[in-house]
């Protein structure tokens, strides 16, 4: 039986007519957006904000993503944004109240080259050093852990082992935008729909406010949180970014019975699954290779995808397609966010996080709100500043963490 979902109004938050001004305003109505003023109202007290949304709340990447939550970054800094998220999540049902099917069912990153034990092995190691849960699963293990996985030893790429992160899961990606909405207009945050950013009044350096389709909006704070269209937004600011645009596709099947009990991710193989809590099958594998801003499927990906996830999952064989999607990720020189000041200033941005931006929704949230309200990064998101790519101080997560969903 599918779980059933939780029942909730048929409005969540009010769609007030923008102000004339606001103390800040969050360009970008998705989750890392709804996050930002969400902690900027609970915990700094800025309530007289605007979260501008260029068409309807959480219809980018918010929605347009395979639910994946997980902390078992490499590198420090990567590991301590993500963990600190992970936690936030597992208090954000109770705190948020609303019930947005966060379920801690763990994820599998398959190994399956000597080069990708090695790689996963260090990973644990590293992991458990920075207090991170995770282990290191033989193939018993393996299939002990998720039956329907083919660990056979005469097939392309024999599963050799597997990370496991037993406190990583999924939740529902667009109940989790509702549930950050509904508190931010409760604290009396403005969250303005169809209102497209045009442009930025500046005064020197300094930015004093937002041009939109719906009128100037007089601001000395603004905070950019629209992933994929970041540099665009960027340069109506007079500043470039260090991003790149990709289509990222992903697709579910029709509704089954519960037959996959956790997240299985394979690099080599290159396809990531898990089952929604209704019962389809949601995959994915890796951004298209060409830069763009397109959210559809495409046949050769929807083509390797299920190549991929048959060699893996046999049972699968018989499943049908029902819809496919892409989203429009933003990918930095070394596969991680950039949270912190521009260079314009009073401009702060949030953007880079590649293919793991839903995980990240309350770590960059969080991060973000305390960076706009004090005017300093906190030393979560110090070392994601944009100023890294001058000093050459990167966080290189490309390859680091096997897939980087």
């Amino acid at each position: 039986m599918a779980d059933l979902l939780p029942e909730h109004p048929d409005f969540l938050w009010r769609n007030p007519d923008p102000k004339p001004s606001y103390d800040a305003v969050i360009v970008g109505g998705g989750g890392h957006g709804l996050a930002t003023a969400y902690y900027l109202a609970a915990h700094h007290g800025m309530t007289n904000i605007a979260v501008l949304e260029r068409g309807w709340l959480a219809g980018g990447n918010m929605a347009r993503n395979t639910t994946i939550i997980r902390s078992n970054y490499l590198w420090d800094e990567s590991a301590a944004i993500y963990e600190h998220s992970l936690k936030l999540w597992e208090a954000l049902p109770e705190e948020l109240e609303y019930d947005f099917l966060f379920s801690q069912r763990g994820v599998m990153n398959l190994a399956h080259t000597l080069q990708d034990v090695r790689e996963s092995v260090r990973r644990v190691g590293a992991n458990k050093l920075n207090g991170v849960d995770a282990e290191w699963l033989d193939a018993d293990q393996v299939k002990e852990l998720c039956p329907i996985i083919n660990t056979s030893e005469d097939i392309r790429y024999p599963v050799l082992g597997a990370t496991y992160q037993p406190r990583a899961g999924i939740a529902k990606h667009d109940h989790v935008a509702w549930a950050f909405a509904r508190k931010a207009d409760e604290l009396g945050v403005d969250i303005i729909q169809n209102c497209e950013v045009t442009g930025f009044v500046k005064d020197g350096n300094r930015v004093v406010g937002v041009q939109t389709n719906r009128g100037t909006i007089a601001t000395g704070k603004v905070a950019l949180c629209a992933a994929g269209h970041s540099s665009v937004l960027a340069k109506l600011a007079g500043f470039d970014l260090p991003i790149q645009s990709h289509p990222l596709q992903a697709l579910v099947s029709e509704l089954h019975h519960k037959v996959h009990p956790t997240v299985v991710m394979s690099n080599h193989v290159h396809v990531y699954v898990s089952q929604a809590h209704k019962g389809e099958l949601v995959m994915g594998a890796g951004i298209d290779s060409y830069n763009g801003y397109g959210q559809r499927g495409a046949f050769h990906v929807i083509e390797e995808q299920m190549a991929a996830a048959v060699e893996l999952f046999p049972i699968f064989a018989r499943a049908h397609l029902l819809r496919t999607w892409g989203g429009i990720v933003d990918v930095t020189l070394d596969a991680s966010p950039i949270v912190g000041k521009a260079p314009v200033e009073g401009m702060y941005v949030n953007c880079g996080w590649g293919t793991g931006g839903f995980k990240g929704t309350p770590g960059a949230g969080w991060t973000m709100a305390h960076t706009i309200a004090t005017d300093e990064p906190h030393a979560l998101n110090a070392p994601f500043a944009l100023e890294r790519f001058e000093t050459g101080a990167l966080i290189d997560e490309h390859g680091a963490a096997a897939v980087a969903h």
